[in-house]
């Protein structure tokens, strides 16, 4: 069925008169006569009843009418809505966090702002460690992230990162260390340290970046023991088991008995970034990473890290 010939026919049934609905349509009256009479013929049923003074809708005619206004009324949501979908404006966005990247002002400035910006659009935030991000991102399980920067990235072609904080990796004790007196702790004091920290096979980029730190201070960390979430190896310390290396935006978690302390090394730093797939063509992904890049235009060296 005709759209065109529905918005004929509701015009005439509102009017009831050709001519005033032919001038409201702006067409002439003899396709606006022809147009229903297409309607009547392929529903084969007369829609109105016509003399030279009048025209009255038939029974048919005005069951018609109200289905007639319902259809173009779908019609023109569905327009509006796959118009507003190419822009960007309306559907579900798929968004990665790791588990302290809320702790930095920045992620929830930026979520706050695309919500605000974007009332329509459906944000699905999802928990999950950095490497994994990054397999949801290539299997389209994720349309964008919040990553740690990763050392390795399998098909490094596929992605395209922007950064979006830069921070110190932080030295985190017990407040009665014997390194807590200190302002900085040297690295390699740690070398013979107990670790709390996450397993290797969970996929935190934090994981990889402390390594290679100690490692180029010619040790390997010597976890004893392993914890998933930042918050419960904050907790294993002030409970005794040993020290870590965080982000430096956990110093917000001000567990009694736990303190943060600077390491001496200019390398300890860590950044958070935006990842999407580089071929990526979605208006949702394109509006929310643009907004990204305003907000977060660069992002400048750490100073005194």
């Amino acid at each position: 069925m005709d759209l065109r010939h529905l918005r004929h026919f509701v015009a005439v049934a509102e009017e009831l008169h050709f001519s005033r609905a032919a001038a409201r349509l702006g067409i002439g009256q003899p396709p606006l006569s022809q147009s229903i009479q297409a309607l009547e013929a392929e529903l084969g049923a007369r829609l109105f009843e016509r003399t030279k003074r009048r025209v009255e809708l038939t029974e048919p005619g005005q069951l018609l009418l109200g289905e007639a206004r319902e259809i173009l009324a779908r019609a023109e949501r569905a327009a509006v809505l796959t118009r507003r979908a190419a822009k960007g404006e309306v559907g579900e966005l798929r968004v990665g966090f790791t588990a302290a990247a809320p702790f930095l002002p920045m992620v929830p400035r930026i979520i706050d702002a695309y919500r605000r910006a974007h009332p329509d659009v459906h944000l699905t935030l999802v928990e999950l460690p950095s490497k994994q991000q990054l397999t949801a991102l290539a299997d389209r399980r994720l349309d964008v992230g919040f990553i740690r920067e990763p050392r390795f990235v399998p098909e490094p072609d596929s992605f395209r990162f922007h950064d979006v904080v830069r921070e110190p990796l932080l030295a985190v004790m017990r407040a009665d260390h014997p390194l807590a007196g200190r302002d900085v702790v040297p690295l390699a004091a740690l070398r013979d340290e107990p670790f709390v920290f996450y397993p290797a096979d969970f996929g935190t980029s934090t994981h990889e970046q402390v390594f290679a730190l100690c490692a180029a201070a010619g040790f390997r960390p010597n976890v004893t023991q392993d914890a998933r979430e930042a918050f419960t190896i904050i907790g294993l310390i002030a409970a005794g088991l040993g020290v870590s290396i965080l982000p430096g935006q956990l110093r917000q978690v001000a567990l009694e008995g736990v303190v943060y302390r600077p390491l001496d090394t200019p390398d300890a730093v860590t950044t958070l970034q935006l990842a999407q797939r580089s071929n990526e063509s979605s208006p949702l992904v394109k509006k929310f990473t643009g907004l990204v890049e305003r907000i977060v235009p660069f992002v400048p060296p750490l100073t005194g890290a």
